[in-house]
Order: C-alpha cells, then sequence, then structure tokens
C-alpha cells in the first residue's frame, strides 16, 4: 500500500498537482501517453525547473500543439475520456474529477449538468490536468490520498463574465466540507485543483504518518515573493502507530473493604486537585462475599508517583496496583449560551475541524436552578436547547471562538 499527502496550504491548481506528482517520481512520458489517448495532437507537457520564493520545483506548462480549440461540454468530454484507452482506474478517477466540476459549475451557472461548457479554461486544459493527475498517481501506485486544508486567497480576478471575488464560485461550490482559508492575496485554488483535491482525496486530515519516500514540489505560474507559490505532495508507505491525538496514560487502581462511604467523594474530589486525569469507583464483591469498591485513578504518567502517594494517603488500602494506558482526547474548548437571562458554560469535543460532543456544564447550570428554584433538569434542558439553536450540533464545523478554559 502506498499513501500520499497533499500540502495545499499555498494553494491548488491542476497543473500544480501534476506537477508535484512528476517531481515525487511519476513518469512524464506516462502522462503524456494518458493526456494524448484522450486528446491526440491537442496538447504539449513540458516540465522545467523553476525557483519560486528561494524554493526548488518542477514546473508543468499544458500549452496547445494548435490554435483550434472547440469549448466542450461536460458530454463530450465524458466520450472522450470513456472512449480513450486508459488503465480502468485512470478512467474511473477523472470521470470522478469531472462529474463533480460538472456539478459545480452547473450550479453556479444555472445550467444543466450535461451542456456545461469548460470555458475558464480551455477544455483541453483541464484534460490534461485531470488525466494527467489520475495517470500519475496511477503510475506511482497511491492507493491513499489524503491532504491538508486548501488556501483559497482573497481579492477579485477578471473572468469570461466580469471581475468576480475570490475564491471564485466554482472553487468556492466545490470546497464544501472542506477545510480552507484564504491564504493570501489573489486566487489560489482554481477549479480543476479543488475538484482533484475533493474527488481523488478521501479525506481532509493532517499529514498521516508515513515511512516517508519522497516529496514532490509542483509550481504554479506566478512567483510571489515571500510566500512559494507551489503544492506539495509526500509520498510513502503507512506506518503503523498510535492515533496522532493519543498519548500516553497511567491507571492507579486499589481494592478497598474497609473505607467509610461517607469519606469516598472526599478523597474522589482530592485526588483530581491533586492532577489526576480522573477518579472513580467501581462497586465489587470480594473474598468471604464483602462488599468492596475498587478506587481507579487515571493520570500521566509523570503524575502517578504523587497519586500514588495520595491514594495510600486518602484510603485505607494497603497496595496500589498500576499498568499503562494509550489514551485519546478530542480536543476541547468552552463557548456560552444564553440561557434563562444568564450565560452558561458549553463544553465542545472536536476533531478535525468538526464538532462531535457539545455538552452544558452541569456546575453553573446547577446554581443556576438554585438562585431560580427550579429543576436541574429543566436548566439542562434548556441550555441543551439553546446550544443547538446556536449550531453547536454534531457534525457542524468547529466554532473559531472557543476558549480552551471556561470564563
Amino acid at each position: 500500500m502506498r499513501a500520499a499527502w497533499v500540502d495545499a496550504s499555498a494553494g491548488i491548481a491542476g497543473d500544480m498537482l501534476l506537477a508535484a506528482l512528476v517531481d515525487g517520481g511519476a513518469a512524464l512520458s506516462t502522462v503524456r501517453a494518458a493526456v494524448e489517448a484522450v486528446v491526440p495532437g491537442e496538447v504539449r507537457l513540458v516540465q522545467t525547473q523553476v525557483i519560486r520564493a528561494g524554493m526548488r520545483a518542477t514546473r508543468i506548462d499544458v500549452t496547445p500543439s494548435n490554435d483550434d480549440h472547440a469549448h466542450r461540454t461536460w458530454r463530450d468530454i465524458r466520450r472522450l475520456i470513456e472512449q480513450a484507452p486508459l488503465a480502468d482506474p485512470v478512467r474511473a478517477s477523472a470521470l470522478a474529477a469531472f462529474a463533480r466540476l460538472a456539478v459545480a459549475e452547473a450550479r453556479v451557472h444555472g445550467t444543466g449538468t450535461e451542456e456545461v461548457h469548460f470555458h475558464e479554461v480551455g477544455a483541453w486544459d483541464s484534460i490534461a490536468d485531470v488525466v494527467g493527475v489520475c495517470a500519475a498517481l496511477h503510475d506511482l501506485a497511491v492507493t491513499d490520498l489524503t491532504a491538508g486544508p486548501a488556501a483559497l486567497g482573497v481579492g477579485r480576478v477578471t473572468t469570461a463574465h466580469g471581475e468576480i471575488p475570490v475564491p471564485v464560485p466554482a472553487v468556492a461550490e466545490l470546497a464544501t466540507e472542506w477545510q480552507v482559508f484564504a491564504g493570501g492575496e489573489g486566487e489560489l485554488a482554481t477549479p480543476t485543483g479543488m475538484a482533484l483535491l475533493t474527488t481523488l482525496a478521501r479525506e481532509c486530515s493532517p499529514l498521516p504518518h508515513l515511512r516517508l519516500e519522497r516529496t514532490g514540489i509542483g509550481a504554479g505560474s506566478r512567483d510571489t515573493p515571500g510566500r512559494p507559490n507551489v503544492t506539495r505532495v509526500f509520498l510513502g508507505t503507512p506506518a503503523p502507530t498510535t492515533p496522532l491525538d493519543a498519548s500516553e496514560a497511567v491507571v492507579l487502581e486499589a481494592n478497598i473493604d474497609d473505607l467509610d462511604p461517607r469519606a469516598w467523594p472526599s478523597v474522589l474530589t482530592s485526588l483530581m486537585e491533586a492532577g489526576a486525569s480522573d477518579a472513580w469507583l467501581t462497586p465489587i464483591l470480594m473474598k468471604k462475599g464483602r462488599p468492596a469498591h475498587t478506587l481507579s485513578v487515571l493520570c500521566p504518567p509523570q503524575g502517578a508517583q504523587p497519586l500514588r502517594d495520595a491514594v495510600f494517603r486518602l484510603t485505607t488500602t494497603l497496595g496500589v496496583r498500576e499498568g499503562p494506558v494509550r489514551k485519546t482526547e478530542l480536543q476541547r474548548g468552552w463557548t456560552h449560551v444564553d440561557v434563562l437571562g444568564s450565560r452558561l458554560p458549553v463544553k465542545v469535543g472536536h476533531r478535525f475541524g468538526r464538532i462531535l460532543q457539545a455538552t452544558p456544564e452541569f456546575a453553573p447550570a446547577a446554581a443556576l436552578a438554585a438562585r431560580l428554584g427550579l429543576p436541574v433538569h429543566s436548566v439542562l434542558a434548556a441550555a441543551a436547547a439553546a446550544a443547538h439553536q446556536a449550531g453547536l450540533t454534531s457534525g457542524a464545523p468547529t466554532p473559531q471562538t472557543l476558549t480552551p478554559e471556561p470564563a
């Protein structure tokens, strides 16, 4: 299995991604043959080495072989790809990318998908980029493609329809559900680049754990001072590892049958205040039928010694056992919602830019319930409804205004 990860943090265009894959080892002759199979005699691909803001990169110039180029529709392009002698994976990927691009363009222009004309970049240009990228990935034997967030740019650009804002509507449509940011002045992402990225990449995620074989750097046409105008590709084989957000931890445990049960709440509170990540009790039945509890304390490895001492000090146990565990945590932050005339904190658990959990904090809700003379469950229900109304729902984008601790 071979994996690739695309760094689109400086932007993404079809020719930039193609150049990065060629720079990463894809044979330009194979790419040319695939493009020639679809549009014979129409396109030239020329590879050069360039410098972008001090960084070496490969540039692939895609130029027409003649001046007679019709603006093809999606129906025309689909027929060309389906009839061309391409490897099945190359054909399937190219058709999927073009279909996504056609749907986006049709939505933007209010036309039928079949009749979309690829006129902003000539059809030959987009065919070379899409088919070339799919052929390069196949040549590199990439079986798993992921990518990071994409820079889209800011400002305005002149098109066949006049001056429009950046990101252009087709890019904005194609970027739906992807992680994006501005990244700099100008148009940093093209429709063809975003169509390839969002169609072929399995997910938007950080650089995976790889045994890195090589990187490829593909250049755009502009050389922007202070910001290398490049798309990068990291190629390698997946390395077995724990999740990137996993950490080592220790669990301390003791079975206790002779502590006054009224002391347990203060024991758990003291352990949390001493640095435990969590502390809890599990009812058990010990020898001779004696009811008891297992005290469990979760903590980072460096906190094991003081918490071990605290267990001996706070309880009647004669021994503490322990073992390593691996803990994976959601990123978390806090925000506030208006509830019954007050502001209540809501804890938000999120990952990869999406909310997974949003839960009103209990203690502030209980305090508000006491002040108003209401049942706690009524205040918690009102807080949950307010959080939902504020868009704090599972799958929604992570708010940019989260704070690391509740105010």
